[in-house]
């Protein structure tokens, strides 16, 4: 039994899920001289789905690693990763606002997919679950797009928006988890959590 769980996330939206979940956590951060966005290269030709799960247990074996290093007190580590797919065409994070404003325009007036895997290990057992769920946008002008970009939200988000954020007012449908377009699903974590004995 635990009663905490390591973070391994720098997303305070999946701070904010765990603790709407009651679960308490402290943060397990990269070190300076980390490289985690070197993790989220993409394969030539990998499938989404594939993709997002590789990724996340790449940065459970890291945040592991770090675990060890620092020799903290043992407990559960939870790593997850997001991405938007449009077919089998990954959208990453915006490198900046010109390419945030490709990405939102390709989006617009269609439907994608928000895949979000969670990976979980406490000792040697790691149990992982992948969320996948479907947004669609309306039509959106260069303006509205312009404007959206300009004031910030997209950078360091999948797929240049946030579900919860501005971007709301241009999603016309979901289908699949709101938590897990958010960055955690909430019922697929709790269920991780619970078969790895963790309280909450």
């Amino acid at each position: 039994m635990s009663d905490f769980v390591y973070l391994a996330s720098q997303s305070p939206r999946r701070r904010q899920l765990l603790e709407q979940l009651g679960v308490r956590h402290e943060l397990l951060l990269p070190d300076a001289g980390e490289d985690s966005e070197a993790l989220e290269a993409v394969r030539s030709g990998e499938a989404p789905a594939a993709y997002v799960q590789r990724v996340t247990g790449l940065k459970l074996d890291a945040a592991l690693a770090r675990l060890k290093r620092r020799g903290l007190p043992p407990a559960p580590v939870l790593c997850s990763d997001t991405t938007v797919a449009l077919g089998r065409t990954i959208y990453g994070k915006p490198a900046d606002a010109a390419d945030a404003a490709r990405m939102l325009r390709e989006l617009a007036g269609r439907t994608h997919r928000v895949l979000t895997a969670v990976a979980v290990q406490a000792g040697r057992k790691r149990v992982q679950a992948l969320s996948d769920s479907r947004v669609t946008f309306a039509p959106m002008t260069r303006a509205q797009i312009a404007s959206y970009v300009a004031g910030g939200e997209p950078m360091g988000k999948a797929g240049a928006y946030a579900v919860q954020g501005g971007a709301a007012a241009h999603i016309s449908r979901i289908a699949g988890s709101y938590t897990g377009i958010m960055g955690l699903p909430l019922f697929e974590t709790a269920r991780l959590l619970r078969e790895l004995s963790v309280r909450f």
